[in-house]
């Protein structure tokens, strides 16, 4: 048999590739014959620069930018012709904001890794939306960039309450003759109910009680900058960066629609008998341009089943269906909540072991 293993992270514990590594390791335990094609995943969020390098080589270009909160944090841009590739979290992921929250955090870092990827002669800069720790409308990259205001732009959120005008004139003379690339898992705006602030404030660290104080301030910064454009799908990815690239002419695309694409997944799905996905969490939010979803989708269209192995399992088989995986498979559940997370890898192999006794023939 051919398998397709095309995993997102298990986030906290694997990335895509050493997924991929682990589902491989525990397959060949049961079926050594079995042709296995590893498509590491990622949805624009953690991982996408390795992700993008594993599929598409290239040469990577270290840096060190602003982080979330000013301190020096390492990045890298990948560098594939005269395309860029640049992961948002490398400079203001949620792992790099802890505790701290996000009112403060800023997205500063993110805007000098677009300008790392111009000096290096790039025409065209995909950046991968996801994971972030901020909550600033993008406001830090469009100051690295060159836009300039009435208040700071560059210290988080909160901040923006003092902010009443944008120029963002400097920052597209910058990028005059780029084509900007927003990959982004999410096409939430801005602001509202369903924007950055309130649908994911809660999980940056913004207590309930500030969601709408500081929804406002995006607001408020949005009626200064572009407030049709704060509309738009997707603004409100990674905290509002979405908002400041589309604000910069960028446009729009499922972070998982760039990985797929430049694996070539859809013609692999098509030359293997089954499909192997998963990530950390199997839930309802899975069907909202992750991972699972966008892999089962094209294992669907190539008439392959899917199979999808997650740390947990939160939808029924009904609903699992619905998003076109056959079946799914908890780590928590047949390896235990203590082995899963005491040694990933390992406990990912198992289970893989025994996936392959249900599917390979």
């Amino acid at each position: 048999m051919r398998i397709l293993v095309a995993p997102d992270k298990f986030a906290g514990t694997l990335t895509a590739v050493e997924a991929a590594a682990s589902i491989v390791t525990g397959w060949r335990r049961h079926a050594p014959d079995d042709d296995l094609d590893l498509a590491p995943m990622s949805d624009g969020g953690p991982g996408f620069v390795d992700v993008m390098h594993a599929a598409l080589g290239g040469s990577l270009l270290a840096v060190t930018v602003r982080g979330p909160f000013a301190a020096a944090v390492p990045a890298t841009v990948l560098l594939v012709g005269a395309t860029a590739y640049v992961e948002s979290a490398q400079a203001c992921g949620l792992h790099l904001t802890g505790a701290m929250g996000a009112e403060s955090a800023s997205t500063h870092g993110v805007g000098e890794l677009v300008g790392a990827a111009l000096s290096a002669g790039a025409s065209r800069v995909v950046v991968g939306l996801g994971g972030s720790g901020t909550n600033d409308g993008g406001a830090g990259l469009l100051a690295a960039l060159g836009a300039t205001a009435d208040g700071p732009l560059g210290q988080g959120g909160a901040a923006l309450a003092d902010v009443s005008a944008v120029d963002l004139s400097g920052a597209r003379a910058r990028l005059a003759g780029v084509k900007l690339v927003a990959a982004s898992d999410v096409d939430s705006p801005l602001t509202g109910l369903f924007g950055a602030t309130k649908t994911f404030g809660p999980q940056k660290g913004i207590p309930e009680e500030r969601l709408p104080a500081l929804d406002g301030i995006l607001e408020q910064f949005a009626a200064a900058t572009e407030r049709r454009t704060s509309l738009e799908k997707g603004a409100g990815a990674a905290g509002g960066l979405g908002f400041a690239l589309l604000c910069l002419g960028a446009t729009r695309e499922p972070g998982i629609d760039v990985v797929t694409g430049a694996t070539r997944l859809a013609e692999r799905a098509r030359a293997s008998d089954l499909v192997v996905t998963g990530e950390g969490s199997f839930d309802f939010s899975s069907r909202s341009g992750k991972v699972p979803y966008g892999v089962a989708a094209l294992a669907v269209e190539a008439l392959r089943p899917c199979v999808a192995l997650a740390g947990q399992v939160l939808v029924g088989s009904r609903e699992m269906r619905a998003l076109g995986v056959e079946s799914a498979y908890s780590l928590v559940d047949l390896v235990g909540k203590e082995r899963a997370f005491a040694d990933p890898a390992g406990a990912l192999a198992d289970v893989a072991e025994r996936v392959a006794r249900t599917w390979s023939r």
